[in-house]
C-alpha cells in the first residue's frame, strides 16, 4: 500500500493533471493531432451514439469462460455519452456560434430579471436551501442544452481528470472561461438579478463555476467549500438545471437547517452526518426533484449528498450548471494549503484581504463589465501553469493533506446508500 504522504502526492498529481493546460495567449480552440470531427445537432451530444458491441472484458467472462451460451449474452447496458478518447481534447477558447434568446445582442442587451417572493428568500435563510422555478423559459434551456452538447462534443482539456476518472460522463470548471457561450449566458440571463435577491445584496461576481453532466459516483454527505477565494459568508451556491432529475438519483438531499450548525469544521468536505452535535438536522431531510429551467439556491455550509446511479451508468441526461458567486463586498481569500484552492488557479494579482474585483471573477449583476468580458474574450482570464505549481504546493503539507482527503471521501453514493 502507497504511504500517506505518496498518496498525496498522487492526489495533487492528479489534480494538476487536470488544470495545467495554458492559460494566457489563449488562440481558437485547437484539438490534439489525428482528432476526428464529430457531426452534433446540437441538442443532444454525438456522442450518446451506442457501441455496436459489449465490452471485451464482459463477453470474455460470461462467454469466453464457457459460463453461458454466446446466444445467451446480453451485452451491458450502455452509457449515454461515451467517454472522449485523450486525442479530442481541446485547449484555448471556445464558441459555439450560438444566437441568444429573445433577441438579445450579445455584449449590448441589458441582464435580463426574474422577480423572486420575500418568502422564498426567507426559506433560502430558514432551510439553507429554495428552489426556485421556472427561472429560465425553453428559449434559456435550449440554448444551455446546445451549449452542453457542443462541450461534451469537443472536450477541454479542463474536463480530463474529472472524466476520465468517471466521476462524471462530463465535468469542466470554470467552463465560462473557455467556452463563450456559458459566459454570454452569464452576462445577458436573468441568473444574477436571482442570486441578488436570495443575497439580498446589489452585486453578484461569478467565483467559479461547474458544467456537470450525469454524476456517475456520486457524492456522500459534504458542505460546500470548494467555493474559490471566499469565505462561506460571503458566497451563494447555485445549480440550473436542463433536465427533469431521476425519482431515486441524480439530484441533491439536504439537510434543513444544517447551515446553522456549530460542530462541523469549516475546513471539511466530507461530513459524517451521525456525529456528534447534528442530532437536530441528520433526520431532517429536503429533496428537490428539478425540472428544466428550474434554480436551486444554498447556503455554502448546508450539508447535502448527491446520489448516482446503483450501476453508475446514465441512459438519460442529466445537466446542470452550477456554481458558487460572490455578494457585494466579497474580498479575496487565498486558499492555499486546502482543497478550495482547486476553484483558484489563475494568475489575476490579487493579495489576500483585497476586495474581489477582477475580471477573474466577473460581475453580472447589476450589469456585466464590458472591460471583464473583453479581457477573457481575449484570452487573458484562464489557469497558469506557474501559478498552478505555486498553489497546489501547499498541499504537501500535513495539514493540508488532510484537509484535501476529505475531498476524496466525499466520492462514490450510489441510490441505494444512506
Amino acid at each position: 500500500m502507497p504511504s500517506n504522504s505518496n498518496t498525496q502526492l498522487l492526489a495533487i498529481a492528479g489534480a494538476v493533471l487536470a488544470i495545467s493546460a495554458p492559460a494566457s495567449g489563449f488562440v481558437p480552440s485547437q484539438r490534439l493531432p489525428a482528432a476526428t470531427k464529430s457531426s452534433s445537432n446540437l441538442f443532444q451530444s454525438s456522442r450518446s451514439a451506442v457501441p455496436d458491441c459489449a465490452p471485451i472484458g464482459e463477453v470474455i467472462s460470461a462467454v469466453g469462460s464457457g459460463l453461458v451460451d454466446e446466444e445467451e449474452f446480453t451485452p451491458a447496458k450502455e452509457k449515454i455519452i461515451k467517454e472522449p478518447g485523450l486525442w479530442e481534447y481541446n485547449f484555448g477558447l471556445q464558441d459555439p456560434g450560438l444566437a441568444m434568446p429573445h433577441g438579445i445582442v450579445k455584449d449590448v442587451t441589458e441582464p435580463e430579471t426574474f422577480a423572486i417572493t420575500e418568502e422564498q428568500i426567507a426559506t433560502l435563510e430558514r432551510d439553507g436551501v429554495v428552489h426556485i422555478k421556472g427561472v429560465f423559459d425553453e428559449q434559456w434551456v435550449d440554448y444551455l442544452r446546445k451549449a452542453t452538447a457542443y462541450q461534451v462534443d469537443e472536450p477541454h482539456f479542463w474536463a480530463f481528470a474529472g472524466t476520465a476518472s468517471k466521476l462524471y460522463d462530463y465535468i469542466q470548471r470554470n467552463v465560462w472561461q473557455t467556452n463563450s457561450a456559458f459566459a454570454r449566458f452569464y452576462y445577458h440571463s436573468a441568473m444574477g438579478h436571482v442570486l441578488a435577491q436570495c443575497g439580498r445584496t446589489d452585486e453578484i461576481r461569478v467565483s467559479t463555476d461547474l458544467l456537470m453532466v450525469n454524476p456517475n459516483k456520486g457524492f456522500k454527505w459534504h458542505q460546500d467549500n470548494q467555493n474559490g477565494p471566499i469565505s462561506w459568508e460571503e458566497g451563494l451556491r447555485f445549480w440550473i438545471t436542463m433536465d427533469e432529475t431521476p425519482k431515486e438519483y441524480g439530484a441533491p438531499v439536504y439537510l434543513q437547517g444544517s447551515h446553522k450548525n456549530d460542530v462541523v469544521d469549516e475546513q471539511a468536505v466530507f461530513v459524517d452526518i451521525e456525529q456528534d452535535g447534528l442530532e437536530d438536522y441528520n433526520t431532517k431531510m429536503l429533496e428537490f426533484r428539478t425540472m428544466p429551467g428550474d434554480m436551486l439556491i444554498w447556503h455554502p455550509r448546508t450539508i447535502h449528498k448527491v446520489d448516482g446511479p446503483a450501476d453508475g451508468i446514465w441512459t438519460s441526461y442529466r445537466r446542470v450548471l452550477g456554481g458558487t458567486v460572490a455578494k457585494a463586498g466579497s474580498v479575496y481569500h487565498d486558499k492555499r494549503g486546502s482543497g478550495g484552492v482547486l476553484s483558484d488557479l489563475g494568475r489575476h494579482g490579487l493579495e489576500d484581504g483585497k476586495a474581489l474585483k477582477s475580471s477573474f471573477f466577473p460581475v453580472v449583476y447589476p450589469k456585466f463589465d464590458s472591460a471583464e468580458a473583453a479581457d477573457r474574450d481575449s484570452g487573458n482570464v484562464g489557469r497558469n501553469p506557474m501559478d498552478i505549481v505555486s498553489k497546489l504546493g501547499g498541499l504537501a503539507t500535513k495539514a493540508s493533506g488532510e484537509r484535501f482527503n476529505s475531498f476524496f471521501q466525499v466520492l462514490g453514493s450510489q441510490s441505494n446508500s444512506k
